[in-house]
């Protein structure tokens, strides 16, 4: 058995307490967005939806801050040199040699704990989307003060279908992320190290094996 403690406290405290805050904008915004009375009551779903927002801001904040302190932000840099293999071998990984017990791919280490998908997903999500994401409610927030119209678009169009269509590829995301945490050596091995900590691997590890819940 090896043992790797890839995941650091405030590490940990961050990714569930900003998958709390994440559920509760999504279920509120999906409530106010089909008017769905019988799930939340508009009145109750705007201002926490808009306090929710507030919060995610927050941890984005420090979701940044604590990668730049802490180093954790090494886990993100993409070698460009090595990406189209990465990427050839791991998503031929996913789509067929895990489900004929292939050996994975990518070899989890203190050094590189994401594979180059996971890799590319996490920066596109939290450097990318999620940003984005943030801005937009905010622009809703600040509406007021935005002109009626951006080259003769209502402004407040264009910043619901950002915002919703962010929303939509963020539960996206969700929903793959949720399904790769269920490919470690066991269903719940990937889960665990993120309750835990460590990352544990049964065996000698092959050159290029193993895999993480990022």
């Amino acid at each position: 058995m090896t043992e790797l403690y890839l995941y650091p406290v405030w590490l940990r405290a961050w990714h569930w307490l900003n998958a709390l805050i994440f559920l509760v904008s999504l279920v509120t915004g999906i409530s106010m967005h089909f008017s769905l009375g019988w799930l939340i009551p508009f009145e109750v779903a705007v201002p926490v939806h808009n306090a929710s927002g507030i919060v995610l801001t927050v941890s984005w904040v420090a979701f940044i801050i604590g990668n730049w302190v802490s180093g954790n932000g090494k886990h993100y840099l993409i070698n460009l040199r090595s990406l189209p293999m990465d990427l050839f071998r791991q998503t031929r990984y996913y789509v067929y040699g895990i489900f004929v017990n292939a050996p994975h791919p990518f070899h989890v280490s203190e050094e590189h704990k994401l594979n180059a998908l996971q890799t590319m997903s996490y920066v596109g999500v939290m450097y990318v989307l999620m940003p984005l994401l943030i801005l937009s409610g905010w622009a809703f927030l600040l509406s007021p003060s935005l002109p009626e119209t951006v080259l003769g678009i209502g402004t407040i169009w264009i910043v619901a279908m950002t915002h919703l269509v962010l929303s939509w590829m963020l539960l996206l995301f969700l929903i793959v992320h949720v399904y790769i945490i269920t490919t470690g050596e066991t269903v719940m091995t990937n889960m665990r190290a993120m309750l835990t900590g460590w990352h544990r691997e049964r065996g000698p590890q092959p050159e290029r094996a193993g895999d993480d819940a990022g």
